[in-house]
């Protein structure tokens, strides 16, 4: 699959305007019926060397080519970070709580692991900004600040990175989950909603790592988006 390759442009703009680092953000499982929600960070500061080669907005990429990328961008990067919320959590708190809460975690593990993310400027794909609010307290007294930018996971190369690390993570938890419930065929829907996905539903009835109360709810999913009309189906965000 090919389209244009996303830059540093943004990134090293907001670098040059006094940002400490800029880290990348995107979202994945946020419309799938099974398994968690996901958020990937990548940072780049102002010695961060040009994008891999091939890097592009995950949902772009073949599967096999996501996960050719994988090491190379974990060590484009370096210093990055996936977080997770649990489907029991999604039912719990609602999915954009838990993008709030899977994005404060990753940032807690940044954080964690020595990277100084203070001040930091957060490049947010969309128009809005759903994780100023929705930031834990400790997170929000690290004084971020997030930046939305429509099309960021195809323009931005921190954010396509991000989607990358993201998607691959949870694609490999899913992948793990399909071993030890067979028969959901997770190994390749990844816990997204499919045909093949809800007749086995219909047989085998609902595992602890679906989402209950997303199953078959009327109108709840269509052609165009998940639960909030933000994802399409299959292997989207």
């Amino acid at each position: 699959m090919s389209s244009a390759a996303p830059s540093l442009r943004l990134e090293r703009t907001l670098l040059r305007e006094g940002a400490p680092v800029v880290l990348g953000m995107d979202e994945v499982g946020r419309g799938a019926i099974a398994g968690p929600v996901g958020v990937g960070l990548a940072l780049v500061h102002e010695r961060t060397r040009s994008a891999p080669v091939g890097l592009r907005d995950s949902k772009l990429l073949t599967e096999q080519r996501r996960e050719e990328l994988f090491p190379g961008v974990q060590a484009w990067v370096r210093e990055h970070s996936v977080g997770l919320a649990s489907n029991h959590e999604v039912e719990e708190l609602g999915i954009i709580r838990c993008l709030g809460l899977a994005a404060s975690r990753a940032l807690e593990a940044l954080r964690e692991s020595g990277a100084a993310i203070r001040d930091a400027v957060v490049v947010l794909d969309g128009s809005h900004d759903w994780l100023t609010p929705a930031l834990s307290p400790e997170v929000r007294g690290l004084g971020l600040r997030v930046v939305t930018r429509v099309k960021a996971d195809r323009t931005c190369a921190a954010v396509a990175a991000a989607s990358v690390l993201a998607k691959v993570t949870r694609d490999q938890l899913m992948v793990e989950a399909d071993g030890r419930h067979p028969g959901y065929l997770w190994a390749s829907n990844k816990g997204y909603a499919s045909a093949e996905h809800y007749a086995a539903i219909d047989r085998l009835g609902p595992s602890e790592l679906h989402r209950w109360s997303w199953l078959r709810q009327p109108g709840l999913f269509d052609l165009d988006g998940g639960p909030d009309g933000s994802a399409a189906l299959g292997e989207s965000a």
